[in-house]
Formats: structure tokens, sequence, C-alpha cells
């Protein structure tokens, strides 16, 4: 297995009921659990070993007298644009320069969006139709992964 594949291997475990996942065959062995007391380990060929532990936050106990928070900011309508990819978002062609698009900027198909970084190439990433920019979900220089969100938009 190659590590993209091993990487769809450990999504798909995430987003299902499985608990623990082991595979072996002659020349690897992987071995995937959700209980967080097993530590999970990947191994390659017998003289290489990969450590992949997936860290899930413990639930927070409630508290008795919560401090007053703000309201929460209106949920923003309209149709999502999401990541094709998993890397890192860029709002601007490089540091320092003008961000690509803006919230209310309005954008014709085919007008770059952001970039997202994968693997050292850039990918730029394109509105697919005329739209209205209602909402950038991506923060710049931060990891998206495949399918999430990064911008809220409305169809022109």
């Amino acid at each position: 297995m190659d590590i993209k594949e091993i990487k769809e291997l450990i999504r798909f475990i995430e987003k299902s009921d499985i608990k623990e996942f082991e595979y072996e065959n002659e020349n690897e062995s992987i071995y995937i659990s959700k209980n967080t007391d097993a530590p999970q380990i990947i191994q390659g060929a017998p003289q290489m070993q990969y450590a992949a532990p997936m860290q899930y936050a413990a639930p927070v106990p409630a508290v008795a007298a919560a401090p007053a928070v703000a309201p929460a900011a209106p949920a923003v309508s309209g149709t999502e644009v999401k990541s094709p990819i998993v890397g890192t978002f860029y709002e601007a062609p490089s540091p320092g320069a003008a961000a690509f698009v803006a919230e209310g900027d309005t954008v014709r198909a085919g007008q770059t969006l952001c970039i997202i970084e994968a693997m050292k190439i850039m990918n730029e990433i394109e509105a697919e139709f005329d739209c209205i920019i209602k909402k950038r979900v991506g923060m710049n220089g931060k990891p998206v992964e495949y399918g999430e969100t990064i911008f809220i938009v409305e169809p022109i």
C-alpha cells in the first residue's frame, strides 16, 4: 500500500463504526485502532515502521457555572465550495499579496478563488460558476481536508 491508500483507509475508518482494523500480507502489516488506549502502528517492510496515532479529544465535562458567551454569528446560507484535495489553504498568490477574492466580491466562472498547496504543488481552485462570495471559511495557511467547505457562495 502506498501512503495515499493508507490515508484513504484512515479517513474511511474514521467515518465508519469500525473500532479496529488489521491487514497483513507477505510484505506489510497495518493495524489501525480508534481506541484511545491502544497505540496505532502502521508497518511497511520489516525494517521500516511508521507510527500514525489517531488522536481523539476526550469529552469535556460540563461546568456548573459557565461564563456568558457572545451570541453565535448568524449562519450564512448559500452554496458550499468544497476543497477538491487535501492540502494547505492560501487566500493569496504570495505572502503579503492581496487575496484572490474577498467576501462580497462578484466572481466569474474560471476565476481563481484560492490556492491549495499539496506536496509542494500549488493548485489554483477556480469558481465553477458566476457567483458572489458570501463567506470565506478556509483560513489562510491552515490545512484543509478533501470535501471540507472553503467558501460559501451565492450563484448569480
